[in-house]
């Protein structure tokens, strides 16, 4: 046992010593091996990141929710003269009856919500008012950073209550403690209970239009319908100055399920009510389970086409040493017959060629590793993007470094072995 031991250090340290006579050389011969490892590395990172990204905007929309939205379809039979029209659309209360009875539904929450400018002493923002129910704040997992969300004394009593969300505090708010103090939307003043903890932005990748709930308002459902009606009114650009005044019964409902399992075939009952209701489209499911799969299956796609654009930089690192090692098989016939004629055997020498390219091959892995993880770190830091490196990726990178020193190292290893010794000590 200790004579293979010494045997092994032995071969190791003339493997070294043969790397180190031509360092320029064996620099150059890695280069391929540190860049495709790395690349594997950081191009995983970074898909990983964006798809981690992904997953966690859609889990914030809760996984076992379903998204009912109310959508305007699109405006027919309006003249151009006309200065002033309502269009009426979206979620009704019967759609609303119908959804609660459903078996699987566990709760089901309204919102009805309008953009408008928010106002405390000189300064001004606009926003989202979003008026709810109390249970809104869970089925949406939305955290408070201080103060309480609304509850259902807030409800019955009609109260003048807001959350508002953190940049709306930030903006309003950004040198004073905002619990108490009261902001005006259009001429109604409302109390400031609560302050949400900031969200991610929620962007189209996910499937659903982008949008920013750190300007959101929650109010109580009732103050909304009591104060602001059912309708929404804004200015409508064009040739003539329009008036646009939207009915809107419901603009959201947000339905809990109370089995994942049952999601998709409640999703489907849900559509089929309101296909039953609704004469257009004017109406929009989704469903965030749905799309957390669609992007675990976009991930898996994402990973196999960066792993095997990076996998083709590390077989050219492999194709460049064997390239070099033939190279110095031609350099080193001589030696090869000398220690061919004074006993060594042709596993001693296909030992000694085999060992020296997976020297090289893990010290490049190796370098590799390090570079990539550097480059994720760079890419959060100077482009803002979130990055994720997993140990698999690291794992999975030195292992096919490793692995195609030894693949392209066997065949200059045989040729090495296989040299007729006369022959070699003949050569000059």
């Amino acid at each position: 046992m200790r004579g293979k031991i010494y045997y092994l250090l032995r071969i190791i340290k003339i493997g070294v010593k043969n790397i180190f006579l031509h360092k320029l050389r064996s620099l150059l011969t890695i280069l391929g091996i540190v860049f495709g490892v790395a690349s594997v590395i950081a191009m995983l990172a970074i898909g990983e990141g964006a798809s981690f990204e992904a997953r966690e905007k859609i889990k914030e929309l809760g996984s076992q929710n379903i998204i009912v939205r109310s959508v305007k379809p699109p405006e027919t039979r309006i003249t151009q003269e006309a200065t002033t029209f309502v269009s009426v659309y979206g979620l009704l209360e019967n759609d609303y009856k119908m959804i609660k009875t459903i078996p699987s539904v566990d709760l089901i929450v309204p919102t009805w919500e309008m953009k408008e400018e928010m106002r405390y002493m000189e300064k001004s923002i606009k926003g989202r008012i979003v008026c709810t129910y109390p249970e809104y704040k869970d089925v949406m997992n939305i955290g408070l950073e201080m103060g309480r969300f609304l509850t259902q004394i807030d409800i019955e009593l009609i109260q003048p209550y807001a959350v508002i969300g953190y940049s709306i505090r930030k903006s309003l708010f950004p040198t004073e403690d905002p619990i108490g103090k009261t902001i005006t939307i259009r001429n109604y003043s409302f109390k400031v209970i609560g302050v949400a903890k900031e969200k991610g932005v929620t962007t189209g990748t996910t499937g659903f239009a982008a949008e920013d709930v750190n300007f959101d308002v929650y109010i109580p459902f009732t103050t909304g319908r009591s104060y602001f009606g059912e309708f929404e009114i804004a200015s409508k650009e064009g040739p003539v100055s329009k008036w646009e005044r939207n009915w809107v019964k419901y603009h959201r409902f947000i339905v809990r399920v109370n089995n994942t399992d049952k999601i998709l075939t409640t999703s489907a009952i849900i559509e089929n009510i309101l296909k039953i209701n609704h004469k257009k489209d004017d109406y929009e499911i989704l469903v965030p389970l749905q799309l957390l799969l669609q992007a675990e299956h976009t991930k898996r796609i994402f990973n196999i086409v960066l792993g095997s654009i990076a996998a083709i930089s590390l077989i050219v690192g492999g194709i460049g040493i064997m390239n070099i090692m033939l190279a110095t098989v031609t350099e080193r016939t001589r030696e090869i017959g000398i220690r061919r004629a004074v006993g060594a055997k042709r596993k001693d020498i296909i030992s000694q060629f085999l060992l020296e390219t997976v020297i090289l091959s893990s010290v490049g892995g190796f370098i590799g590793i390090l570079l990539g993880i550097l480059i994720p770190k760079l890419v959060t830091k100077f482009a803002g993007m979130t990055t994720v490196i997993t140990w698999w990726s690291i794992a999975l990178s030195f292992t096919i470094s490793v692995g195609v020193g030894i693949t392209f190292g066997i065949y200059p290893a045989r040729k090495a072995a296989y040299l007729d010794p006369i022959q070699a000590l003949r050569y000059e």
